[in-house]
């Protein structure tokens, strides 16, 4: 075996033609399993080589996020009767110990898949499952989806998170794709040189990626869930994946934009925070984002904490109780499409 190749082991024929389910086996030894594995599941349908382009969806990048991975399970039940062209790979939980954890990060290693790109063959097991999504799974694909929310620390206004290619035939259809996506927000990303990331990962590749944030408190919402599986149905119907039915069409999408640190709220010292907003507002600079409450001095008045621009709360904080350097906003401004 080449030493570049991964050790991640699998019995999926990426290039049979046909349905197929399995596992990818994740090598982990410990102290209960000398010589066991964690398998991540995982399925394919592949029409056959040349009749259309390769779709790699993923959820449970971070394990606490759920409507992404129920989205991607639902559709894996439909795949055995599903007529397309191309492939279709899938995966709801890619980082399946967190994401059976029901955690951020996992629980062998304390890895944050999101931040381990390119991983390493030899490394950690979050290491290793990096390593195979950048040496294995992206060369497969054309076009890569990995779906996110905000977690059990987070809630998220239903945003997609696009980095467009810069010019020509490739930004056009990345851009069809955010419009047929049709979420209520999409967010510009400037990765400022962050090159651990599923998305750097796909840049280095040179394939359309796109994810997107969908909710948070660890839990699953009925409306988030439904457009992540109407977003995800209209882009594979413009990639012409599939064509039996034409899906409703997409709304309008609001264009965003994060304009540097200006726009984080942190807590800068521990206590509890109440906030004076709400998600989706429009705040502006200098108004009071809300008080921090010293639970040692309860008699003391609460440091007022404000904002520093404007912008739309695109997502928040659901923690009350906060250290220094917890992140409790965000805000986002309007952009262009382009």
């Amino acid at each position: 075996m080449s030493t570049s190749a991964s050790l991640i082991a699998t019995d999926i024929d990426f290039e049979r033609s046909g349905f197929q389910t399995g596992t990818l086996r994740l090598p982990y030894s410990h102290d209960r399993s000398a010589y066991g594995h964690v398998p991540i599941p995982l399925a394919v349908l592949n029409a056959g080589a040349g009749t259309g382009p390769t779709v790699l969806l993923t959820g449970g990048n971070h394990g606490d996020e759920y409507e992404g991975p129920v989205a991607l399970m639902k559709l894996m039940q439909r795949m055995p009767s599903m007529t397309i062209r191309g492939r279709l790979i899938v995966i709801p939980g890619l980082n399946f110990p967190a994401f059976i954890n029901g955690t951020r990060t996992s629980p062998i290693d304390r890895g944050n898949l999101n931040r381990l790109f390119p991983g390493a063959r030899n490394g950690q097991p979050t290491e290793m499952i990096a390593h195979y999504v950048e040496s294995e799974l992206l060369p497969r694909a054309d076009v890569a989806i990995d779906l996110h929310a905000g977690g059990a620390s987070f809630e998220h206004a239903p945003t997609l998170l696009a980095s467009p290619p810069a010019e020509g035939e490739q930004h056009a259809l990345y851009m069809d794709l955010v419009r047929e996506f049709g979420a209520p927000n999409t967010m510009i990303m400037d990765l400022l040189g962050e090159d651990r990331t599923f998305a750097a990962a796909a840049e280095r590749h040179g394939k359309l990626f796109l994810c997107g944030e969908f909710g948070g408190h660890a839990g699953c919402d009925a409306a988030n869930l439904a457009i992540v599986e109407a977003g995800l149905q209209r882009v594979l119907y413009r990639l012409g994946v599939v064509s039996d039915t034409q899906p409703a069409p997409a709304g309008k999408t609001r264009f965003l934009r994060v304009e540097g640190a200006r726009g984080y709220v942190y807590a800068p010292l521990a206590g509890v925070f109440e906030p004076t907003f709400k998600l989706g507002d429009q705040v502006r600079e200098g108004q009071l984002a809300g008080r921090l409450y010293d639970p040692h001095r309860p008699w003391q008045a609460p440091l007022d904490i404000a904002f520093r621009s404007d912008g739309m709360v695109i997502c928040m904080r659901t923690f009350a109780r906060v250290e220094p350097g917890d992140c409790i906003a965000l805000l986002a401004q309007e952009a262009n499409a382009d």
